[in-house]
C-alpha cells in the first residue's frame, strides 16, 4: 500500500543536520529533475518578480533569501519538515516503533521542489508549492508529471490519495487508487480535509493493515471508526473516490 500526501505550507523553521545531498535523497531517478528545479528555483529568487511569481505575501519575503540558502543551509527529515494540520493529525513523531517502520515504507510526499520524498529524506526548509510556473521550466505539475509517472507505475499494491488537487497534477495513478475526500454535511470541506486525511493516515499506518482493493480499504476505515462510502467503479483512468464524513 502506498499513502500519498501533500506537503504542508508550514514548515520547521531551520534544519540542525548537514547540507543537502541530492544522491543520498530516495528516488534517485530524480536527481537530475530536481537539480533542474533547484537551479530554476535559486535563478528565480534573484530576481525581483520573485516573490510574485512563487504567490508571497509580503510578510513573507523573507523566503525568497531562504531559497538562495538551500544547497547550504542545515536539513532535517522530511518526517520533521512538515507542520501542517495534516501532519500535526498524522503524528509522526509519536508512531509505534511498528507504525513509523510502515511509514517509511508506505508514505510519499509530493514536493513541488524535491518531486517524490520519503519521510527519511533529509532536505532544507524551502518554499515552493506545485502549482507555481517556475521560469524556465512553466508548471511544475506537468514537469514532475514526466518523471515521476513511471517510478510510481513501477510501484505495486493499492494507492491511498490523501492529495491536495494541486499535487495530484503530478501523477495520476488511475484505478488502482483510491482518492479520499472529507465532506461534512454533504460538502466538501478543505481545511478540514486536512485534519481527517490525517487521521486516516495515521490510523492505516498504526492498525497495521494492507488492503489490497478499494472494497477493502473500505471495509478497513469502517472497522477502525471511520463514516466513509466508496464510490461506484470508475470508468477510463479515474481513479475510485471514498467519501469521508465528518
Amino acid at each position: 500500500m502506498l499513502i500519498l500526501l501533500p506537503p504542508s505550507e508550514g514548515k520547521a523553521a531551520r534544519g540542525d543536520g548537514p547540507a543537502l545531498d541530492l544522491p543520498r535523497l530516495s528516488f534517485p531517478a530524480l536527481r537530475s529533475p530536481r537539480k533542474k528545479v533547484l537551479d530554476a528555483l535559486t535563478a528565480l529568487c534573484r530576481k525581483p518578480a520573485a516573490r510574485d511569481v512563487l504567490g508571497l505575501s509580503p510578510g513573507q519575503a523573507e523566503e525568497v533569501g531562504r531559497n538562495l540558502l538551500l544547497r547550504t543551509a542545515p536539513t532535517l527529515a522530511a518526517a520533521d519538515l512538515y507542520t501542517g494540520v495534516l501532519y500535526d493529525n498524522l503524528g509522526l513523531a509519536s508512531l509505534s516503533p511498528e507504525a513509523a517502520a510502515r511509514a517509511s515504507e508506505s508514505l510519499l510526499i509530493f514536493s513541488g521542489l524535491w518531486g517524490l520524498l520519503r519521510i527519511g529524506d533529509r532536505v532544507p526548509p524551502y518554499r515552493l508549492s506545485m502549482g507555481v510556473r517556475l521560469p524556465p521550466l512553466g508548471g511544475l505539475g506537468a514537469f514532475w508529471r514526466r518523471s515521476v509517472t513511471p517510478l510510481l507505475d513501477a510501484e505495486p499494491g493499492l494507492v491511498v490519495d490523501l492529495r491536495s488537487s494541486t499535487y495530484a497534477a503530478a501523477w495520476q495513478p488511475g484505478g488502482r487508487a483510491v482518492a479520499v475526500r472529507v465532506l461534512k454535511d454533504g460538502k466538501v470541506v478543505s481545511h478540514m480535509a486536512k485534519a481527517t486525511r490525517g487521521v486516516i493516515a495515521r490510523s492505516l499506518l498504526e492498525g497495521g493493515v494492507d488492503p489490497g482493493s478499494p472494497e477493502e480499504l473500505a471495509k478497513v476505515l469502517d472497522h477502525l471508526g471511520h463514516s466513509i462510502t466508496l464510490g461506484a467503479p470508475p470508468t477510463g483512468k479515474r481513479s475510485w473516490t471514498l467519501d469521508v464524513m465528518v
